[in-house]
């Protein structure tokens, strides 16, 4: 067959309208033979090969999404979709890109797709794919078509290959600020992928728990005025009589012994100089002395505000059957 030669009549009919992109061993199934596929992807034979063996079926300029699609089948390897193991999905710049991550570059600006595939790759890493092993994928996210990572896991690949300390820093806080991901998920994926030891992570990891905690608090002032709940101390630490401090809380009705905290920092097993994590014991000691400690993650406060208002006011509403030993002094942090 010669580059100009008419392609065997079979395929047009049998193939689904949108396979632009096709692997070699597809294409085989559909009549054409590796010889042939060869050869119209050479000057003139009205095909272009993206990846080593998969093809883009014209010779125009390939779409981000035939980008995307060529990145997938490359990393699935010769058994293509009809593997049994869970089958490869867009991470890292590419998937946050799809995302709509204002601080990532367009799909177009990438020189490489990054694919997240199970266990040992079938393939390895080439000009334009990089293919990332993960032992346990994730559930892919579908959006527009296209098995995407999750978010929290997307941005893990991401950031620990960019050296850039400013974009690190920006598309992690986007992420938070956006409600993309939950902060702890962010943290264990980063801790997972072992992106934590690298400094311009852990330094970028800082501002998005501080976004996120400040997010949090914003939702808690909006909660307690709008739900028509007593005011409370804002931001304080409590102490006993004598001064000993038992922690900081993000709000407490001293009248109902009541305290009210957003958890942030690390989830337990991850390890880091990031933040500081409070003692697992703080609830028992409080409630030891008569104080009811509520905690919740940014999250939940988020997405659970009206279960949030509800136990508050089931706490302060049993404040008289918890009378306090001792009645504590608050000071603003």
């Amino acid at each position: 067959m010669t580059p100009h030669a008419p392609l065997t009549p079979r395929l047009p009919g049998q193939l689904p309208p949108m396979r632009r992109v096709m692997t070699t061993e597809d294409l085989r199934v559909h009549g054409v033979t590796p010889a042939e596929a060869e050869a119209r992807c050479r000057p003139g034979g009205g095909w272009r090969t993206l990846l080593p063996g998969v093809h883009l079926l014209h010779n125009g300029e390939p779409t981000s999404e035939d980008r995307l699609r060529a990145a997938l089948l490359y990393a699935a390897g010769p058994a293509g979709e009809h593997a049994a193991a869970p089958r490869p999905m867009i991470t890292g710049l590419a998937a946050l890109a799809v995302y709509g991550f204002s601080s990532s570059p367009t799909l177009r600006a990438l020189d490489s797709v990054d694919v997240l595939v199970h266990g040992a790759p079938a393939v390895r890493s080439t000009s334009g794919a990089r293919v990332v092993r993960c032992p346990q994928p994730p559930e892919p996210v579908l959006l527009a078509g296209l098995p995407l990572a999750p978010v929290a896991r997307a941005l893990a690949d991401a950031v620990g290959q960019l050296a850039d300390r400013a974009v690190v820093r920006r598309l992690l806080v986007e992420a938070v600020r956006g409600g993309h991901c939950d902060e702890r998920e962010l943290v264990r994926e980063l801790g997972a992928v072992r992106a934590l030891a690298l400094p311009r992570v852990a330094e970028a990891v800082g501002a998005f728990l501080a976004e996120g905690r400040a997010l949090a608090e914003g939702r808690l002032y909006a909660l307690v005025r709008e739900e028509g709940l007593p005011d409370p101390c804002w931001n304080v630490e409590l102490r006993l009589p004598g001064g000993a401090l038992l922690g900081g809380v993000d709000a407490y009705w001293p009248d109902h012994a009541v305290a009210f905290e957003v958890e942030s920092g690390l989830p337990h097993g991850v390890a880091g100089p990031v933040v500081r994590v409070e003692p697992l014991g703080k609830r028992e000691l409080l409630e030891r002395i008569g104080v009811a400690l509520l905690r919740v993650t940014p999250k939940e406060l988020r997405e659970q505000g009206e279960q949030q208002v509800a136990a508050i006011r089931a706490a302060l509403a049993s404040a008289l059957e918890r009378e306090p030993t001792v009645r504590l002094t608050v000071v603003p942090r």
